[in-house]
């Protein structure tokens, strides 16, 4: 699918998101990142002592010697595919990488459908996880998580754009949001014009548009005021173009908090050192380079946590 035509909308990981075919996810960040096969620029860590220590007694891993990583590669930055079409890369193949060399492994990312790594994942034929999946409730009664990011949505104003900050429901009041049709974000959007209409604030105008192109050309040309959606795809695209900017972020689960974490087997032990690992990652700096390398900063996490608090069950 390329840029500027209709776009299918799913949800993935507890939020939307537009999938974009491999050419035109390649072309979308061929001017910004550095999508080469090689990745000389891929930031690695030394081994943590601690991380490893936590390792279970006895874990037997995917393969001798390797950390074996499921990823669902599916839109830069989170994760895509390099120039060569099957080297995977992004934010979540460098974490796995760092996470990797904390535990003194070598590092094999397996490429899966989002809908079958929980299967695969089971079955043992990876040791985690590592594809945006939000934690939720449901999921911790089959699966172990180690948190690693925050489930964010954003808003995104024209740079130049009056609007400094969107951060409650009384800041849309009066304002023209395109957002994503039978998504949180939409679901949020009108619960906060509920409350601000209940409150004798002005109503908002919500705008969908299927096509890419036609939505970029409404924040450009003033028709809308803000885009309400998945915050990872949109800074990186702000980063891309520097025609919109950053004015406010809403957790994924509003009114509740939401974390992407690495999902691995439940039971299996190994969640503990993959939140060892994270947490000795960000201590040293070396988590939040990654996050500024895919223009992520504003998703970083103090603290990795075993089995956070997930979205409730629907």
């Amino acid at each position: 699918m390329k840029i500027g035509s209709k776009t299918i909308s799913r949800i993935l990981g507890g939020i939307a998101v537009i999938p974009l075919g491999l050419g035109a996810a390649v072309a979308l960040a061929a001017n910004t990142l550095d999508l080469s096969p090689a990745q000389p620029a891929r930031i690695h860590a030394e081994k943590s002592a601690d991380a490893i220590k936590a390792l279970p007694a006895g874990f037997r891993f995917a393969k001798e010697g390797t950390l074996t990583i499921g990823i669902h590669p599916w839109i830069p930055p989170i994760s895509t595919y390099a120039t060569d079409a099957k080297t995977i890369v992004g934010f979540d193949a460098d974490l796995a990488q760092l996470v990797s060399d904390s535990l003194g492994r070598k590092l094999e990312l397996v490429p899966v459908a989002w809908a079958d790594w929980p299967l695969a994942l089971a079955s043992g034929k990876f040791d985690a996880v590592i594809s945006n999946v939000t934690v939720t409730e449901e999921r911790k009664a089959k699966f172990d998580f180690s948190s690693y990011r925050k489930d964010q949505l954003g808003f995104y104003a024209k740079s130049d754009s009056r609007i400094a900050s969107i951060r409650e429901a009384k800041d849309i009041a009066g304002l023209r949001i395109i957002t994503d049709p039978g998504t949180n974000q939409e679901k949020i959007l009108l619960e906060w014009d509920k409350q601000n209409i209940a409150q004798g604030l002005k109503p908002i105008a919500v705008q969908y548009y299927d096509d890419d192109a036609v939505k970029a050309l409404a924040i450009q040309s003033g028709r809308a005021d803000a885009v309400f959606s998945v915050n990872a795809v949109q800074a990186y695209q702000a980063a891309k173009e520097g025609k919109t900017k950053l004015v406010g972020t809403v957790s994924g689960g509003w009114p509740r908090t939401a974390e992407v974490a690495i999902t691995t087997r439940k039971g299996s032990g190994l969640a503990d050192a993959l939140t060892t690992s994270l947490n000795d990652l960000i201590k040293n700096g070396k988590y939040n380079q990654v996050l500024d390398k895919w223009n992520l900063g504003s998703e970083a996490i103090h603290k990795s946590a075993t089995n956070p608090p997930g979205l409730p069950k629907t």
